[in-house]
Protein backbone atom coordinates (compact mmCIF):
# COMPACT_ATOMS: atom_id res chain seq x y z
CA UNK A 1 0.00 0.00 0.00
CA UNK A 2 1.11 3.44 -0.56
CA UNK A 3 0.67 5.02 3.23
CA UNK A 4 2.35 8.67 3.89
CA UNK A 5 -0.02 9.91 6.33
CA UNK A 6 -1.27 8.77 9.92
CA UNK A 7 -4.99 8.40 10.35
CA UNK A 8 -6.38 11.45 11.75
CA UNK A 9 -7.55 11.71 15.64
CA UNK A 10 -10.49 10.79 16.23
CA UNK A 11 -12.86 13.98 16.97
CA UNK A 12 -16.48 12.58 18.26
CA UNK A 13 -17.28 10.54 21.48
CA UNK A 14 -18.29 7.33 19.68
CA UNK A 15 -15.12 7.30 17.53
CA UNK A 16 -12.78 8.61 20.44
CA UNK A 17 -14.21 5.65 23.25
CA UNK A 18 -13.69 3.21 20.79
CA UNK A 19 -10.07 3.28 20.62
CA UNK A 20 -9.96 1.94 24.22
CA UNK A 21 -11.04 -0.96 23.30
CA UNK A 22 -8.74 -1.51 20.73
CA UNK A 23 -5.57 -3.97 21.95
CA UNK A 24 -3.08 -2.83 19.03
CA UNK A 25 -2.43 -5.90 18.17
CA UNK A 26 -3.57 -7.89 14.94
CA UNK A 27 -5.77 -10.30 15.81
CA UNK A 28 -6.04 -12.10 12.44
CA UNK A 29 -10.04 -11.41 12.37
CA UNK A 30 -11.70 -9.22 9.05
CA UNK A 31 -14.42 -7.27 9.49
CA UNK A 32 -15.92 -5.31 6.23
CA UNK A 33 -16.83 -1.60 6.06
CA UNK A 34 -18.29 -0.52 3.02
CA UNK A 35 -18.57 3.39 1.83
CA UNK A 36 -19.78 5.54 -1.10
CA UNK A 37 -18.78 8.87 -0.68
CA UNK A 38 -18.13 10.29 -4.95
CA UNK A 39 -15.43 8.55 -6.87
CA UNK A 40 -14.29 5.38 -6.13
CA UNK A 41 -10.66 6.44 -6.67
CA UNK A 42 -10.88 9.15 -5.08
CA UNK A 43 -12.29 7.32 -2.08
CA UNK A 44 -10.29 4.78 -1.70
CA UNK A 45 -7.25 6.63 -2.49
CA UNK A 46 -7.49 9.05 0.60
CA UNK A 47 -8.51 5.51 2.63
CA UNK A 48 -5.37 3.74 1.81
CA UNK A 49 -3.33 7.50 2.08
CA UNK A 50 -4.61 7.76 5.95
CA UNK A 51 -4.42 3.99 7.26
CA UNK A 52 -1.52 1.49 6.48
CA UNK A 53 -1.84 -2.28 7.35
CA UNK A 54 -0.11 -1.66 10.83
CA UNK A 55 -3.13 1.32 11.49
CA UNK A 56 -5.64 -1.84 10.71
CA UNK A 57 -6.49 -1.10 6.47
CA UNK A 58 -5.73 -5.04 5.28
CA UNK A 59 -7.23 -4.58 1.75
CA UNK A 60 -9.33 -1.95 -0.49
CA UNK A 61 -11.50 -2.60 -3.59
CA UNK A 62 -13.81 -0.40 -5.48
CA UNK A 63 -16.44 -1.69 -7.02
CA UNK A 64 -20.52 -1.10 -7.29
CA UNK A 65 -23.33 -1.87 -4.57
CA UNK A 66 -27.05 -0.10 -3.90
CA UNK A 67 -28.30 -0.97 -7.22
CA UNK A 68 -30.51 -3.29 -9.27
CA UNK A 69 -28.71 -4.57 -12.39
CA UNK A 70 -26.40 -7.57 -11.80
CA UNK A 71 -22.66 -7.60 -12.53
CA UNK A 72 -22.72 -4.01 -13.78
CA UNK A 73 -20.19 -2.25 -15.91
CA UNK A 74 -18.79 1.04 -15.51
CA UNK A 75 -20.17 2.55 -18.07
CA UNK A 76 -23.55 1.04 -17.55
CA UNK A 77 -23.50 2.79 -13.58
CA UNK A 78 -22.44 6.03 -15.18
CA UNK A 79 -25.65 5.83 -17.57
CA UNK A 80 -27.41 6.13 -14.07
CA UNK A 81 -30.12 3.65 -14.97
CA UNK A 82 -28.92 0.66 -12.69
CA UNK A 83 -29.06 2.48 -9.24
CA UNK A 84 -25.77 1.60 -8.26
CA UNK A 85 -23.28 4.35 -6.05
CA UNK A 86 -19.83 4.14 -6.25
CA UNK A 87 -17.81 2.37 -3.37
CA UNK A 88 -15.13 1.33 -1.39
CA UNK A 89 -14.69 -2.20 0.83
CA UNK A 90 -12.49 -1.68 3.11
CA UNK A 91 -11.33 -5.32 4.81
CA UNK A 92 -10.09 -4.08 8.43
CA UNK A 93 -8.85 -5.66 11.42
CA UNK A 94 -11.12 -4.27 14.41
CA UNK A 95 -7.95 -4.84 16.89
CA UNK A 96 -6.64 -1.78 15.19
CA UNK A 97 -9.32 0.41 13.88
CA UNK A 98 -12.50 0.40 15.07
CA UNK A 99 -15.70 0.93 12.80
CA UNK A 100 -16.81 3.66 14.45
CA UNK A 101 -13.35 5.65 13.51
CA UNK A 102 -13.43 4.54 9.97
CA UNK A 103 -17.18 5.97 10.08
CA UNK A 104 -15.93 9.37 11.09
CA UNK A 105 -13.01 9.48 8.80
CA UNK A 106 -15.86 8.82 5.74
CA UNK A 107 -17.75 11.53 7.09
CA UNK A 108 -14.65 13.85 7.41
CA UNK A 109 -13.29 13.04 3.70
CA UNK A 110 -15.98 14.18 1.56
CA UNK A 111 -19.46 16.66 1.77
CA UNK A 112 -22.14 14.29 3.04
CA UNK A 113 -24.23 17.62 3.06
CA UNK A 114 -24.36 16.66 -1.00
CA UNK A 115 -27.66 15.60 -2.21
CA UNK A 116 -27.46 12.64 -4.32
CA UNK A 117 -23.82 13.81 -5.97
CA UNK A 118 -19.88 14.61 -5.11
CA UNK A 119 -18.73 17.69 -6.98
CA UNK A 120 -20.62 17.63 -10.32
CA UNK A 121 -21.43 14.21 -10.72
CA UNK A 122 -24.77 12.87 -9.47
CA UNK A 123 -26.58 9.57 -8.52
CA UNK A 124 -23.81 6.89 -8.37
CA UNK A 125 -21.74 9.78 -6.39
CA UNK A 126 -24.13 9.46 -3.38
CA UNK A 127 -22.91 9.55 -0.17
CA UNK A 128 -23.86 6.27 1.63
CA UNK A 129 -22.61 3.60 4.39
CA UNK A 130 -23.48 -0.10 3.58
CA UNK A 131 -23.54 -1.56 7.10
CA UNK A 132 -22.89 -5.57 7.25
CA UNK A 133 -23.88 -6.00 10.66
CA UNK A 134 -26.64 -4.89 12.54
CA UNK A 135 -23.97 -3.25 14.87
CA UNK A 136 -22.66 -1.43 11.80
CA UNK A 137 -26.03 -0.38 11.73
CA UNK A 138 -26.02 1.03 15.16
CA UNK A 139 -22.48 2.29 15.33
CA UNK A 140 -22.89 4.20 11.87
CA UNK A 141 -25.84 6.08 12.86
CA UNK A 142 -24.68 7.28 16.29
CA UNK A 143 -21.75 8.62 14.33
CA UNK A 144 -23.69 10.39 12.04
CA UNK A 145 -25.79 12.01 14.56
CA UNK A 146 -22.00 12.99 16.84
CA UNK A 147 -21.00 14.09 13.29
CA UNK A 148 -23.87 15.83 12.50
CA UNK A 149 -24.25 18.12 15.83
CA UNK A 150 -20.75 18.96 16.31
CA UNK A 151 -20.02 19.72 12.37
CA UNK A 152 -23.31 20.78 10.47
CA UNK A 153 -25.45 21.96 12.69
CA UNK A 154 -23.09 24.85 13.65
CA UNK A 155 -22.94 25.92 9.76
CA UNK A 156 -26.89 25.01 9.64
CA UNK A 157 -26.33 21.94 7.09
CA UNK A 158 -27.95 18.37 7.50
CA UNK A 159 -26.26 15.22 6.36
CA UNK A 160 -28.00 13.56 3.47
CA UNK A 161 -25.99 10.00 4.37
CA UNK A 162 -27.95 7.14 3.23
CA UNK A 163 -27.18 4.35 6.09
CA UNK A 164 -28.31 0.58 5.23
CA UNK A 165 -27.95 -2.78 5.02
CA UNK A 166 -25.53 -4.09 2.50
CA UNK A 167 -26.52 -5.99 -0.98
CA UNK A 168 -24.67 -7.14 -3.32
CA UNK A 169 -21.57 -6.47 -4.13
CA UNK A 170 -19.58 -5.77 -7.69
CA UNK A 171 -15.88 -5.12 -8.09
CA UNK A 172 -15.09 -2.76 -10.57
CA UNK A 173 -12.94 -3.51 -13.62
CA UNK A 174 -9.53 -3.47 -13.03
CA UNK A 175 -8.31 -0.68 -14.65
CA UNK A 176 -10.28 1.14 -11.57
CA UNK A 177 -8.54 -1.07 -8.51
CA UNK A 178 -6.59 1.52 -7.01
CA UNK A 179 -6.62 3.57 -10.08
CA UNK A 180 -5.14 7.32 -8.48
CA UNK A 181 -2.21 5.55 -7.59
CA UNK A 182 -1.67 3.54 -10.64
CA UNK A 183 -1.83 7.03 -12.77
CA UNK A 184 -0.18 9.75 -10.28
CA UNK A 185 -0.96 12.32 -13.06
CA UNK A 186 -4.52 12.30 -12.42
CA UNK A 187 -5.72 14.47 -9.84
CA UNK A 188 -7.94 13.44 -6.37
CA UNK A 189 -11.07 14.74 -6.70
CA UNK A 190 -11.21 17.87 -4.67
CA UNK A 191 -13.94 16.57 -2.33
CA UNK A 192 -11.70 14.46 -0.91
CA UNK A 193 -10.05 15.99 1.39
CA UNK A 194 -9.39 15.98 5.39
CA UNK A 195 -12.70 18.86 6.33
CA UNK A 196 -11.65 18.47 10.05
Amino acid sequence: MSHSASPPAPTVQSAILSRYVLNGKPSGKVEIATFASGCFWGAEYIFIRHFSRADGLIKSTVGYTGGLTENPSYEDVCSGNTGHAEAVKIEFDPALVSYAELVEFFFRTHDPIAVNRQGGDWGRHRSAIFCHTSEQLEIAGRVKTEVQKAYFDPKGGIIDTWIEGAGAWWDAEAQHQRHLFNNPDESQPSTHRLHW
